[in-house]
């Protein structure tokens, strides 16, 4: 099957991309391994060629059940991973070789800072990574759940590729100022969350349980004041995807697909390259005007944080608290 491509610090990919954060198990429930690897052989049967992990889902586990998913298949796949955040740029090194072990590969092709830390000096972060770049262990770096202000600090010390945030039908926040940031930066934008945590799949039904384990009920779109609403405008959607032929879930993915990246991009800005060991400058600038993010629309407006809590990161709430 061929997908749409783009290119994220210089390494192509298709737009589509498999997120294996369940690959960990341990926040969602449980998980088995061999379905998760059935999930990757999917995947790739299906054309995708990005997969997108984290130190932090199930503490490693999902990295080296998706290193074993792949062993054997590095040409032409892109595989992105994470790590929180770390005190000094030794132990972010220290994080990415870790990564790279449990991966079982030689090179990641695009490594994120996972979480922010309010108060936090967030630039010896992004030294650690630099320097992981420049000996080639990593080719892209980028942040997820970030604020405009964090970003600018963080692309003091070098030059930032991605910014992954939560988005979505129901979760348009980052309309008001990420994608406008990274849009005017160049900054290409990677979407999680994308189908709401699976109410976009229009499968739950109205009073949904989950299995011990699972940490979706603690996030807002499943909070008892908040998802009768979402699960009644799923059901109201599901028409609308019936007359373009389409599932909801097919719809969902397209509409954040146009609405999160249709004017991002193809090729990240590359003018602002550094050594991780000079003093830094500003990443060079381009704006770049959109349509999108000039319209306005309905958000959630609900006083929560999504997802997941606070204490269960054991970091600061961050930007994810919205009113």
């Amino acid at each position: 099957m061929s997908l749409e491509t783009t290119r994220i610090a210089g390494v192509e990919c298709t737009r589509l991309g498999l997120g294996c954060w369940v690959f960990g198990g341990s926040q969602w429930g449980g998980q088995d391994d061999d379905e998760s690897a059935g999930a990757v052989a999917a995947a790739l049967e299906a054309g995708i060629t990005h997969f997108d992990t984290a130190m932090g889902y199930g503490g490693g586990k999902s990295e080296s059940v998706l290193g074993q998913a792949l062993a054997g298949l590095d040409g032409g796949l892109s595989v992105a991973s994470k790590c929180g955040f770390q005190e000094t740029a030794e132990a972010m090194v220290a994080q990415v070789d870790a990564s790279l072990a449990r991966l079982g590969r030689d090179v990641i092709d695009l490594y994120y800072i996972h979480w922010p830390k309010t108060g936090a000096d967030l630039r010896p972060c992004m030294e650690g990574l630099e320097q992981c770049r420049a000996a080639g262990k990593i080719r892209g770096i980028g942040v997820s759940n970030f604020s405009c202000e964090q970003m600018d600090e963080v692309r003091q010390a070098g030059c930032l590729d991605a910014h992954q945030f939560c988005y979505n039908l129901f979760w348009r926040f980052p309309e008001r100022d990420i994608i406008p940031y990274c849009l005017e930066h160049r900054i290409a934008g990677v979407t999680y969350s994308s189908i709401a945590q699976g109410i976009l799949t229009g499968k739950f039904p109205e009073h949904p349980t989950f299995a011990p384990g699972d940490q979706r009920p603690q996030t807002v779109l499943f909070d008892l004041a908040v998802f009768p609403h979402l699960w009644a405008a799923a059901e109201r959607m599901k028409p609308l995807a019936e007359q373009a032929g389409r599932s909801l879930v097919e719809l969902a993915i397209r509409w954040c697909s146009a609405h999160s990246t249709a004017a991002w991009p193809r090729r990240c800005w590359r003018g602002c390259r550094r050594s991780a060991t000079r003093p830094s400058r500003r990443c060079r600038t381009r704006a770049t005007s959109s349509a999108t993010t000039r319209r306005r629309a309905p958000v959630l407006q609900y006083r929560f944080r999504y997802p997941p809590p606070a204490a269960q990161r054991g970091e600061e709430p961050g930007w994810w608290t919205s009113s």
